[in-house]
């Protein structure tokens, strides 16, 4: 069998990295909790395996070689970030019981709806953590989350949805400028663009049947929770999902432009995936969603 059909003797770099970082053998093998013997023979397999020597014997003391530092160097790093994300996985199953990780799309809701009320989640489960990512990326299967929050991104594996909350549209701005303006407002403020939902403005626009040449076009933003403060202190307005501007607007921070809600033909979708360890956890998490944006909206309403 040539060299490049063995196995990369893994365990045999593990031990070198610990002779380079420990200044010997008998350092690497304390750190092993092993024999010095057995960190020798890791040494010998591995540079068998390289054809170059790692560690040049004078006396009884001994060095790395200039090839072996050049080795220790590049696999050093890799092997500390291994280690360390293998033993916060470990512990992360460990405390899996009772946590929950939630990948989602939607970053303007997590930071306006989600977590602001993870609190209450959390003291209606037993205290259960919840850890919130946000990726615009297709979800794989290698991924590790839970529950996938989005309205624009499908779950090619197993695994059962909620129909958390159906979108609609407004238009608001600072109400010093909308109250007295009114409907006005649209051709005399410029409207923000945000980058990340291209479609909501030409929605928008085919609903209320404008056209872009009947507006302002204003300053673009990537999320909507940058333009939010732009819109709050300025003046200008934003088309946004209803359900992310609901609390500024009951708090009276923005205004509703009157006439301006629409439908966008938008579902937002909370999956949880067969291979979750916290299944019972996650379909509780997706009622308590699916009911904490009912709220948001009817209190709205009301």
């Amino acid at each position: 069998m040539s060299k490049e059909d063995q196995d990369v003797p893994l365990n045999a770099i593990r031990a070198f990295a610990m002779i380079a970082r420990h200044g010997g053998v008998s350092g690497a093998a304390r750190a092993l909790g092993t024999t010095q013997s057995s960190v020798s023979r890791h040494l010998s397999v591995l540079e068998h395996y390289l054809g170059e020597q790692l560690l040049a014997r004078r006396g009884r003391t001994s060095e790395l070689t200039d090839f072996g530092r050049t080795f220790v160097s590049v696999v050093g790093d890799s092997l500390d970030t291994i280690c360390f994300t293998a033993q916060r996985m470990r512990r992360s199953q460990q405390s899996a019981g009772n946590r929950l990780v939630i990948r989602t799309s939607l970053s303007t809701f997590a930071y306006t709806i989600l977590i602001p009320n993870l609190e209450s989640f959390s003291a209606q489960t037993g205290g259960a953590l919840v850890d919130v990512v946000t990726s615009m990326a297709p979800p794989t299967a290698l991924d590790g989350f839970d529950v996938l929050l989005t309205r624009d991104l499908d779950l090619a594996e197993p695994g059962a949805h909620w129909d958390v909350h159906e979108e609609r549209l407004v238009c608001v701005g600072a109400p010093s400028h909308v109250a007295r303006k009114g409907a006005g407002a649209l051709q005399t403020m410029p409207v923000l663009t945000i980058t990340s939902r291209p479609d909501i403005l030409p929605n928008w626009l085919n609903a209320m049947e404008l056209t872009a040449d009947q507006i302002l076009l204003g300053a673009r933003y990537d999320h909507h929770y940058l333009a939010l403060p732009a819109v709050t202190t300025g003046r200008s307005l934003l088309v946004a999902p209803e359900i992310i501007v609901s609390g500024l607007v009951r708090d009276g921070v923005l205004e509703i432009v009157p006439g301006s809600q629409t439908p966008s033909g938008m579902q937002y979708r909370a999956y949880v995936v067969d291979r979750t360890p916290n299944i019972v956890l996650a379909r509780t998490f997706c009622r308590w969603l699916t009911r904490l944006c009912r709220t948001s909206i009817t209190a709205e309403d009301s």
